[in-house]
């Protein structure tokens, strides 16, 4: 009995703990259910205008109801009853001067629920977000502005998760000036059990049409995409399909959207086709040349890591013009600068559907295309102006190998190789190889675009280039089997190709190994006339060349020549003087000599003198008038007396081509990145 009277004792306080327990359940849920919540709205309305700097605004009822969790929820908190606040008519304003409408955003109805507990910690955790019917108005400024950005009041202390959001039939306006595009989209219900696209995805539950403008050209399109994103558990899916165009401009997606919380972002494949590659410049960040009209497909892939977002376009296929393209991308969000990595692979690729690699704008794919700026009256280097002013718009490291590259009038490249790299305006394409007439180029090359003027320098080597592939459609060459070889290194200043070789310092060497080559050719510039004659009328015989030899120094953009011989089996001709490429004129001296006697040779010294564009070649004065006027004088003796001066018999010795070749293929001495010393014009 005295047990029984302690259990008694014990028993009757918890019995009153729980019907005290039990009554605050009753008196709170009574008030849930009583409570006129609309005596909020005015209190709500005003706080959040306040925060946001915006109007907003609860027009219907507001309410507040007990529900159990989703069923979609693990654990036993989705039998926990929780608090659903749903209000009705609920609007956004936009700033004051946005054009897309008075409000940003609307609907008829939202509904959330709410875990109470995780309130206690700052945390808002929405269960269930549904919108009735939602109309969002968004826009952006050429200056930067946007209408999404509210009124800065400091870091929050709260922090929001989202778990699941839905939606049924609504509207969506966006529009983007530095994009170019105002975008409208409505959706719809789609009635009755949808199919899943795939395999553990959720199947589509609206539909939706696409319009606007974009670049000013209309866009129509449409899609399908699921009702419902569910933003918990370990697959987390939300199906898409979409189809745009606007203009030449296409763009297709299919795929699924992931947590953008969580590393799986989406993945979707995409099929994208324009007028011009520029054109995505907008939308991607990604520095692009102008081109023709491209098409492109793959897989695009996208993943958070923190607060940067990465994108990868995986395993894609695609025409340029002409030009093939396949490989894989990786847009990576960072700072100071995104940074664009990957490797890009064609099978052949011209050049014309490229346009400038570096930025000079050709006008391909336009109207203007093939149009390049053509060079002042009488300069006939390049002028075309490099366009660095989105240099800095991103870093890179992009790897590229082409088997076949297609140059608009000259001999095609094969196998390049080379990795594009870009970091704070500096670009670099180290190496960048290639093979060209049966041999292989090999360059370093560097353009500094961070100043105001572009700093280049390149450093060049070529190897066993065929002269006969150099000159594929001189017939007369295609017997020679002689070869060239090459080393050089230039840097210079300047906004243009002419502006650049026009400040150039550098070393330039070059030989020409054993081979035949065009008699035709060394007798038109030794000026023997007779044999000139017999040649064009009975055709061109070929000759033996031993050798070709070159050494040229280059000082504030005038070439000088060191060194020139070249060797033949019956003459040797040496060659000096300089080529000024800043003022863009040559003066040279030419003396040819010959290996044996010839009859009717005027094998006289040469000069070339000029411009680039009206060149001068002739007979040096001196020597010439002394063969002609001995040749007059031996006629009033005897006629064949005249021929006498004409007749070459001062022999010139074989050049020691061995010595020749090791002294002109010695690596230039100069660092293209440090300039020498000005020399004293001559």
């Amino acid at each position: 009995m005295h047990v029984a009277a302690i259990d008694m004792k014990t028993s009757r306080p918890l019995k009153i703990v729980g019907w005290i327990l039990l009554g605050i359940t009753v008196i709170v849920i009574l008030f849930f259910l009583l409570f006129d919540w609309n005596m909020l709205r005015p209190y709500i309305n005003r706080k959040v205008s306040e925060t946001t700097g915006r109007e907003f605004a609860i027009r219907g009822d507001l309410d507040v109801k007990f529900q159990r969790g989703l069923d979609s929820e693990r654990g036993w908190r989705r039998y926990v009853p929780r608090p659903y606040i749903s209000a009705n008519d609920v609007t956004m304003s936009n700033p004051t001067w946005s054009t897309v409408g008075p409000q940003m955003a609307g609907a008829q109805r939202v509904e959330v629920g709410l875990h109470v507990l995780p309130l206690l910690r700052k945390d808002v955790v929405i269960t269930d977000l549904r919108l009735a019917a939602p109309d969002i108005a968004v826009q952006r400024l050429e200056d930067g502005r946007n209408s999404w950005t509210f009124k800065d009041n400091g870091p929050s202390q709260w922090n929001v998760d989202i778990q699941r959001l839905s939606f049924n039939s609504g509207k969506l306006r966006y529009a983007d000036e530095p994009l170019r595009i105002d975008l409208r989209a409505d959706a719809r219900t789609i009635d009755g059990q949808q199919p899943a696209p795939a395999a553990g995805v959720p199947p589509y539950g609206l539909a939706f049409t696409l319009s606007g403008t974009y670049n000013k050209a209309k866009i129509t399109g449409g899609g399908k995409a699921g009702a419902v994103l569910s933003l918990t558990g370990e697959d987390i899916t939300f199906p898409i399909e979409a189809e745009a165009s606007a203009g030449q401009n296409k763009l297709g997606l299919r795929g699924v959207v992931r947590d953008p919380r969580s590393p799986s972002g989406f993945a979707l494949k995409m099929e994208l086709a324009g007028a011009s590659m520029a054109d995505l410049y907008g939308l991607t960040g990604v520095l692009l040349p102008e081109t023709p009209p491209y098409s492109t497909r793959g897989e695009l892939l996208g993943k958070k890591d923190g607060d940067f977002w990465s994108f990868t376009y995986k395993d894609f296929t695609g025409k340029v013009g002409a030009s093939d393209l396949a490989g894989t991308l990786t847009y990576a969000q960072r700072k100071p600068r995104p940074f664009l990595s990957g490797a890009l692979t064609s099978k052949q690729l011209r050049l014309a559907d490229l346009g400038p690699t570096v930025g000079a704008d050709t006008g391909a794919g336009t109207k203007e295309a093939g149009r390049i700026k053509a060079p002042p009256p009488g300069k006939a280097l390049p002028v075309e102006g490099f366009n660095t002013e989105k240099w800095g718009a991103l870093d890179a490291d992009v790897k590229f190998s082409g088997k076949r590259i297609v140059r608009t009038h000259d001999i095609p490249l094969e196998d390049l190789e080379t990795t594009i790299r870009m970091k704070n305006k500096v670009l670099t394409l180290t190496p960048l190889s290639f093979g060209m007439a049966g041999g292989r180029i090999t360059s370093n090359i560097r353009l500094d675009g961070s100043g105001k003027t572009l700093d280049a320098g390149a450093r060049l080597a070529a190897r066993g280039l065929k002269i006969r592939e150099l000159f594929p459609k001189l017939q007369s060459m295609q017997a020679s089997f002689g070869e060239v070889n090459g080393d050089g290194v230039l840097a210079g200043k300047g906004n243009t190709v002419a502006a650049m070789l026009g400040t150039s310092h550098g070393e330039i060497n070059a030989v020409v190994t054993e081979g035949t080559v065009s008699q035709f050719m060394l007798e038109l510039a030794g000026l023997n006339v007779a044999n000139a004659i017999f040649v064009k009328i009975f055709g061109d015989k070929q000759m033996m060349l031993n050798c070709v030899a070159a050494q040229t120094t280059v000082r504030n953009g005038r070439a000088n020549i060191d060194r020139f011989v070249l060797d033949s089996e019956d003459a040797v001709v040496n060659m000096s003087g300089y080529v000024d490429l800043a003022s863009e004129r040559l003066d040279l001296d030419v003396r040819p000599k010959t290996k044996g006697a010839r009859v009717l040779s005027l094998r006289t010294p040469l000069y070339a003198r000029g411009t680039f564009t009206e060149p001068k070649v002739g007979p040096q004065a001196g020597p010439l008038a002394l063969k002609a006027g001995a040749a007059v004088a031996l006629a009033t003796v005897n006629p064949l007396a005249a021929l006498l001066p004409l007749i070459n018999v001062d022999k010139a010795p074989d050049t020691n081509c061995g010595a020749e070749i090791r002294e002109a293929t010695k690596p230039p001495k100069v660092n293209a990145k440090t300039p020498p010393k000005p020399v004293a014009a001559r």
